[in-house]
């Protein structure tokens, strides 16, 4: 049910939170909502994606302050998303990862970024890993061809502020709202009427890239993006994915994104582009492990390996990538609704 605070009337923002499989993060996740956010009326809408061994009926047992929706088959994180957002009754919205956990105030300090900026779109918070160290995607640019061509973790620890990324805000020592590209949809607040304006999620993407797609959409509507470096929450990610099967779903996503506003021609060069580039970083990785010193490398680059390879795969048979709701029910078993 609604939380309200004393002095409160309108419903300030709506929680939405998809989860599937999730229950052990979950309880985590509501409980740091409740325990950090004052001041504020809010609800905490959750929406079950035909969790497995009845999840959702002991999402209700365990939750009974929270608006449990129970959807009969995986809808993916984008209808899910908008099937919560239909029930939803907020100001504004914030679409949750389950696997997250406030970090003090943080739903207070984005609300109050978003009534203060001028005509904002979607705001997003730092995000830190279990380890409590800076989850450098919780922003991003755009993909394109040479961003992704580009894109290693050691030129991007190089020169962290270079545009190709758009992760500058993450090393800046200032706290003021910055202009950025793409949120993460871990984490993603934004007005009703914005959303409403922009055609909600897009439901051409199963999973991955509908972040991409809606700050895209926001962005091109006249509605910047803003990352808030003093808003924080921690983004667990990827306890329970298959990492096989979510590489596949998150490049055919990308691919499908690049057709979807830069046209079919970019999307085959993309794919091309990054074949190429997959050919490469395997070449690369195979003479490593063969004239690698092993004491550096006790196995070098074995997972970098079956990454790229899949990557090769997903981008040069893409029809041969199945999607979640064709996969086998142990590889849906595996997935879970958020981020790599």
């Amino acid at each position: 049910m609604p939380k309200t605070e004393p002095g409160v009337s309108a419903m300030d923002v709506s929680v939405i939170i998809v989860n599937w499989n999730s229950i052990a993060y979950l309880d985590e996740c509501v409980a740091s909502i409740f325990e950090q956010t004052r001041g504020l009326n809010f609800e905490v809408i959750v929406v079950d994606n035909a969790s497995p061994s009845g999840e959702a009926d002991l999402l209700e047992r365990r939750l009974p302050n929270v608006k449990v929706i129970k959807s009969p088959r995986n809808l993916g994180f984008a209808a899910a998303n908008n099937l919560g957002f239909a029930e939803s009754t907020g100001e504004h919205l914030l679409f949750l990862n389950p696997d997250t956990e406030l970090e003090g105030p943080a739903i207070n300090l984005m609300l109050e970024g978003a009534r203060s900026l001028p005509n904002p779109g979607i705001l997003g918070c730092k995000l830190l890993n279990t380890d409590l160290s800076v989850q450098t995607s919780c922003i991003q640019t755009f993909p394109t061809i040479l961003n992704q061509l580009l894109d290693s973790d050691s030129l991007r620890g190089r020169w962290p502020n270079c545009k190709l990324w758009g992760t500058g805000p993450l090393v800046s020592s200032t706290l003021t709202p910055a202009k950025v590209e793409v949120i993460s949809g871990a984490c993603m607040l934004v007005r009703r009427k914005v959303f409403e304006s922009v055609g909600r999620f897009s439901e051409d993407y199963f999973m991955y890239a509908e972040d991409l797609d809606l700050c895209y959409k926001t962005q091109h509507a006249g509605y910047p993006n803003y990352y808030l470096g003093k808003a924080t929450v921690i983004h667990h990610g990827g306890k329970s994915t298959n990492a096989e099967f979510g590489t596949r779903m998150k490049w055919k996503s990308i691919v499908r994104f690049c057709e979807k506003h830069r046209g079919r021609p970019y999307a085959f060069a993309f794919r091309m582009a990054m074949s190429c580039a997959a050919i490469v970083r395997l070449a690369a990785i195979t003479i490593r492990s063969l004239f690698g010193d092993p004491s550096k490398h006790p196995k070098p680059g074995q997972n970098s390996l079956l990454k790229w390879k899949l990557i090769l795969r997903t981008l040069v048979f893409p029809s041969a990538s199945p999607e979640l709701h064709r996969a086998s029910p142990e590889a849906r078993h595996k997935v879970e609704v958020g981020r790599i």
